[in-house]
């Protein structure tokens, strides 16, 4: 039988020596250590083959198009599951991809390793790996999806592989866990850059579409945990609101954001307006404001709030005087009395932020807005817990076992409760 721990601690041994002091720096050696060790993955070299009970594909969601004489199915997503042998938790996990990718980065790193879907399974997690609507195996119908939109390979250099080089905000330097040199012609960046594919360019319709068929797919799985990544973040909060009983928890990975103004920094653009329009914050002027306003705050597609959002009663919102740090984006939120999201905070929601990761500088904007609308929101910043040199597309990069390794703790700690009521309700 395949037996995985749920975290591997490792012995640290650290010996003092002659004299106080010399005591004094083996201890202080000794609690780092450790302290690096705490969310370390089990030792790969050990693995046995993984033990699959049950895989296969399917589609959730969509319904004929009336107005288009194909007739295609539209607004439906793609999924691949998994369900491993040793089995141990009730909860599937529901994977959900970020802007211009696909579920197979889920399945594998692009310098080859396995990704957190395979670690999910090992770890006796069920996973769903879903591709996007319009995105992937998903299906793209241009009479109904409209024009596409794909990222340059400047875009990706400057802000996901190599911001190192760049420093087109504070923390891009700090950047380190890419595998390889993170540019064309080094055989993960290719890699990487091949599985890069177009999407829908209007983000509003798409964002309303892959909520309904997620919505769908929750309604065919039963209760699972989301996990999503980026663009996909911006999913969660509708998705919780529309299946409350079912989204067990919310595990986002520096989710769409920040709220009411998307931040601009000063790399090449995709959907933001340019640097040169956009509205500055600081006199750093490492962030700033995309003129856009996103009406339900978190999102451009219907939230409910109490009291409720009309058009005689829209959200009101005021920005920070000055950010929190010279390196952070000035934070939007409600303006006070602030109304709270409906639902959405009825689950545990945890947050992580990578050290290098352009979402660095606004993270926490999302974290402060979802609290003060009444959502208990754990943040980690992975960097606080000895977890350094991430960015953005942390799931791929050299360290991504370890990153994998703090959800299955967060998740034993949070959902492990909720596990139990699941089995004794069976």
């Amino acid at each position: 039988m395949m037996r995985t721990g749920r975290l591997a601690k490792h012995r640290v041994g650290c010996a003092g020596s002659a004299g106080l002091f010399a005591l004094a720096l083996a201890l202080a050696a000794c609690g780092q250590a450790r302290a690096q060790n705490a969310h370390a993955p089990p030792d790969p070299s050990a693995r046995i083959p993984l033990a699959i009970a049950s895989e296969g594909s399917f589609y959730a969601g969509g319904h004929y198009d009336p107005d288009h004489p194909a007739h295609h199915i539209v607004g439906q997503i793609y999924v691949d599951y998994r369900i491993p042998q040793d089995r141990r938790h009730p909860f599937p996990i529901v994977l959900v991809h970020g802007g211009n990718q696909t579920g197979s980065g889920w399945f594998s790193t692009p310098d080859g390793r396995p990704g957190w879907a395979p670690y999910f399974l090992r770890q006796g997690y069920a996973v769903y790996v879903v591709d996007q609507v319009a995105r992937g195996r998903s299906g793209f119908v241009p009479e109904v999806y409209g024009t596409t939109a794909a990222q340059p390979l400047q875009y990706v250099l400057e802000k996901f592989t190599s911001q190192e080089r760049y420093k087109l905000w504070p923390q891009a330097s700090l950047h380190t866990q890419w595998p390889g040199r993170g540019e064309p012609g080094d055989p993960a960046f290719d890699q990487y850059w091949s599985s890069d594919v177009p999407g829908m360019f209007n983000r509003t319709p798409q964002a309303q579409m892959n909520v309904e068929a997620l919505a769908a797919l929750f309604d065919k799985i039963g209760p699972a945990i989301l996990l999503v990544h980026s663009q996909s973040g911006g999913y969660a909060w509708p998705l919780a609101q529309a299946r409350p009983q079912l989204v067990k928890a919310i595990v986002a990975a520096e989710p769409a954001g920040p709220p009411v103004h998307d931040v601009v920094v000063h790399s090449a653009q995709v959907f933001d307006t340019p640097w040169e329009k956009a509205i500055k914050q600081t006199e750093e002027d490492y962030f700033r404001d995309n003129p856009g306003v996103k009406p339900y705050g978190l999102t451009t597609i219907p939230l409910a709030y109490s009291p409720p959002v009309t058009p005689d009663s829209p959200l009101a919102f005021v920005q920070q005087e000055r950010p929190e740090r010279p390196d952070l984006a000035r934070c939007w939120r409600q303006a006070e009395p602030a109304r709270t999201l409906v639902a959405v905070g009825e689950r545990p929601i945890l947050v992580l932020e990578a050290e290098a990761s352009f979402y660095a500088g606004y993270n926490h904007c999302n974290v402060e807005y979802l609290q003060q609308a009444g959502v208990p929101t754990k943040f980690i910043r992975l960097a606080d817990i000895g977890i350094h040199g991430n960015g953005h597309m942390m799931m791929m990069e050299k360290n991504s076992d370890q990153i994998a390794q703090v959800i299955v703790d967060w998740l034993a700690t949070a959902v492990g409760p909720l596990e139990a009521s699941a089995r004794g309700a069976q």
